[in-house]
């Protein structure tokens, strides 16, 4: 990315680059320096496809759907802490699109993420119409279905409710596509512990893609990062760990495959960082 602004530009994780050879999504959260070109780390979010459209990307209105940005969070903070790398798991990215758009009755030529955006565009935008941003709000936690949670934060009132709109797609796709039933119990408490979670984990930090530090947070449940600036969190982003697609007690593998649960992953903290 050329940056020939004479300000940082935000790169939110999981915005799509539509383009090129083929449409990407950012792999994290980046603040890439004014007047720098910067190699940014992204995920292939259109398998079949590999001629240009334009010779440029664009950025388009919507992010990866919630539970494919959690798994892949999940495999760029593995890919960090053992690597010093910002990879992905490629391959899940796109059996998870695959996934999602066979659910959606989207699939398309070329497996192109947004295909399933834009088969329900008009049901996304009734979602996005009756969500607005207070004049204060920094971020929010989404639940689907009663059991799987999200959250976003962003530094900014502005930001935040400039970047609402992507976020309440994001999420309102894994409903549209989501077949298991409600949970009961309280959704506020629940989503309180959720919160406090990411408060009680256990903190790694490393140099960021441009400017800050990432911060990588470990937490039973949880998978979480954040970009922090300065004394600043620009963004922090977290899930409850992706449902059905972890075993706690696989072995832990390369970034290129398959990752090691909360215990596994604690350990290996742990030995790092000698906490």
């Amino acid at each position: 990315m050329r940056n020939r602004a004479d300000l940082p530009v935000l790169i939110v994780d999981s915005e799509e680059l539509v383009g090129a050879k083929q449409n990407r999504v950012a792999n994290l959260t980046m603040l890439i320096p004014a007047e720098r070109t910067t190699v940014i780390p992204v995920s292939c979010v259109e398998a079949g496809r590999w001629s240009y459209r334009t010779p440029d990307f664009d950025v388009s209105d919507r992010v990866q759907n919630a539970r494919g940005r959690a798994e892949k969070l999940e495999s760029v903070r593995h890919s960090i802490r053992e690597h010093g790398s910002r990879r992905s798991d490629q391959g899940w990215v796109w059996d998870s699109i695959e996934e999602e758009s066979a659910s959606l009755g989207a699939a398309s030529p070329t497996s192109e993420m947004g295909a399933m955006f834009e088969r329900h565009k008009d049901s996304l935008d009734d979602y996005v119409s009756a969500v607005e941003a207070s004049p204060r709000q920094l971020g929010a936690v989404f639940v689907v279905g009663g059991r799987r949670y999200g959250t976003d934060l962003l530094d900014r009132p502005a930001t935040f409710a400039a970047f609402l709109p992507k976020l309440v797609r994001s999420y309102a796709i894994d409903v549209l596509g989501r077949r298991r039933p409600e949970a009961n119990g309280s959704l506020e408490g629940k989503a309180g512990r959720f919160l406090h979670r990411i408060v009680e984990g256990t903190y790694d930090d490393h140099a960021a893609v441009g400017l800050g530090r990432d911060v990588g947070v470990v937490g039973e449940g949880l998978v979480a990062g954040a970009l922090v600036s300065g004394r600043t969190v620009v963004h922090l982003t977290a899930f409850a760990e992706p449902v059905g697609r972890r075993d706690d007690s696989a072995p832990d593998q390369s970034c290129g495959g398959r990752y090691a649960g909360y215990r596994q992953r604690l350990d290996s903290l742990r030995s790092r960082y000698g906490r």
